[in-house]
């Protein structure tokens, strides 16, 4: 096929270079630190692409574009609610959390954090913490794969297992072997990737069609709804829309890069950059989809998330097309790379050298933590080895797991003083517990996106434990003011 081979030249290239960062990166990783948050030393320009790379994944490039194809600009929302939670993020937990962790003992990991924020001794909220990232992102690294051995089988006319196993081989190879520092760099590439791509798609289909007027016409005549706003929405729908910023302060994989910025005010360039790019991908992401109307109006697709591949393939070269294609399954690795690390970063960090080895050296928890990121994907490849596998419906309840659970904890832990541990579990088991029981139940008041009760229900329990029982450990309020010296000093 004429297609197939500019595809695979393009793609090699690319898994040539991020091979060669994860080698790089290699060879700067030296100890545990080096390879869960890459020493601390994250420059402004890679802190802020490998935030967005790792947040957005194949969901700015196929579900977004598939979800506004099939309804119109209504479903634009989701992008407006992200963008506000993303910037807000940046504006209140980034700085914050960058000092507190490094105050807090030089904890590496959320549970790590947890635990020295609270100076919990009996290392409950560890253990909690760390099985709600390993149960989650086991199952979210399973569906990562899934998407993108369905993309490598669909491009490159190979069979499902083969695919997985090689999409796979590929992540896990750069990860294990560069850690932090080559996850950062790889996604850094792929938010580029994303971003070209998302730029020329739509403005290709733009020129195709006369312009601007001529396009939005053709949208118009072919469903007039749109380019509504509030098409066929009602309150519970708008809300769950807009809400999914509300899960970003409790996302462990993009939080890990602000833990690892090299100067927390640096972080400021860094959230200028990054919002930048959100809102141009965002703005290319529902233009793609607004274009596909347009461009496949006399032949409807059968799957809409497939529009931006559709999209490329039959407006670009296949050179062209091939370098697009490698931006849609870098945008899945993206994220996938990072729950791997996150994941091992837990075990090592968090399971062995607490409860299995407390003298373990440095080259000794290195290689443990290389080791799980082989352990994590081997497991979700199992889960994912099942085309049909129920695990993706997982994936609609994960951000609100991990936005419910965590996001309170973390926004509270940052600016509550008399917050204490006790609040920490029970705010965290509360998010958790709410966003399964939610999400399980439908009709009403429970067609609500359940990160909206989870995230509330979590930040009362959390404030009524905090006023009913305040903290009263000096060492750990004496952190707090510490801390918030610290911030303003900076």
């Amino acid at each position: 096929m004429e297609f197939d081979a500019p595809l695979l030249f393009t793609f090699s290239a690319y898994l040539l270079l991020i091979l060669f960062l994860g080698i790089k990166a290699y060879r700067q990783t030296f100890d545990l630190g080096d390879y869960i948050l890459g020493g601390r030393k994250l420059g402004p320009v890679v802190t802020a692409l490998s935030v967005g790379a790792s947040d957005m994944s194949g969901w700015l490039l196929l579900g977004l574009p598939g979800a506004v194809y099939l309804s119109g600009l209504s479903e634009m929302w989701i992008g407006i609610g992200l963008t506000v939670g993303a910037y807000l993020n940046w504006l209140f937990v980034a700085k914050r959390l960058r000092i507190y962790s490094q105050h807090a003992n030089n904890a590496l990991t959320l549970p790590d954090y947890f635990e020295n924020r609270f100076q919990d001794k009996t290392r409950v909220l560890r253990t909690l913490s760390a099985t709600v990232i390993l149960l989650f992102f086991t199952f979210y690294t399973a569906s990562g794969l899934v998407g993108g051995a369905i993309l490598f089988e669909n491009s490159f006319k190979l069979s499902y297992s083969t695919a997985l196993l090689v999409g796979g081989l590929i992540i896990v190879a750069y990860t294990f072997m560069g850690g932090f520092l080559a996850v950062a760099w790889t996604d850094s590439i792929q938010a580029f990737l994303m971003l070209l791509a998302l730029l020329i798609a739509p403005a290709a289909v733009v020129m195709t069609s006369g312009g601007i007027s001529s396009a939005s016409a053709e949208v118009q005549r072919v469903n007039p709804d749109s380019m509504e706003l509030f098409s066929d929405m009602g309150v519970l729908a708008f809300l769950s829309l807009v809400a999914w910023g509300l899960g970003y302060a409790g996302q462990p994989h993009i939080l890990a890069r602000f833990m690892a910025a090299e100067d927390p005010e640096k972080l400021l360039p860094a959230r200028r950059l990054a919002m930048t790019w959100m809102i141009i991908v965002l703005f290319g992401s529902v233009t793609t989809g607004l274009a596909g109307i347009a461009y496949f109006a006399d032949m409807p697709l059968d799957n809409p998330e497939t529009v931006f591949i559709e999209l490329s393939q039959s407006l670009f070269n296949p050179w062209v097309a091939g370098i697009i294609t490698a931006a849609i399954l870098s945008a899945i690795m993206s994220t996938i790379d990072s729950q791997l690390l996150v994941s091992s970063s837990v075990i090592s960090e968090d399971i062995y050298r607490v409860f299995i080895r407390p003298n373990a050296s440095e080259r000794e928890l290195l290689a443990v933590s290389r080791a799980a990121v082989i352990v994590v994907a081997v497991l979700a490849f199992i889960i994912a080895s099942d085309r049909e596998s129920r695990v993706l419906d997982l994936v609609s309840y994960a951000w609100a797991g991990f936005g419910a659970a965590f996001g309170p904890t973390i926004i509270f832990s940052l600016f509550w003083r008399s917050m204490n541990a006790y609040a920490a579990i029970t705010g965290m088991l509360t998010g958790a517990f709410t966003v399964v029981f939610w999400s399980n139940l439908e009709g009403g008041i429970f067609d609500l996106y359940e990160i909206v009760p989870g995230f509330l229900f979590s930040s009362l329990a959390i404030l009524g434990f905090s006023i009913l029982q305040p903290e009263q450990n000096q060492h750990v309020l004496t952190d707090f003011d510490e801390v918030k010296m610290l911030q303003r000093s900076d």
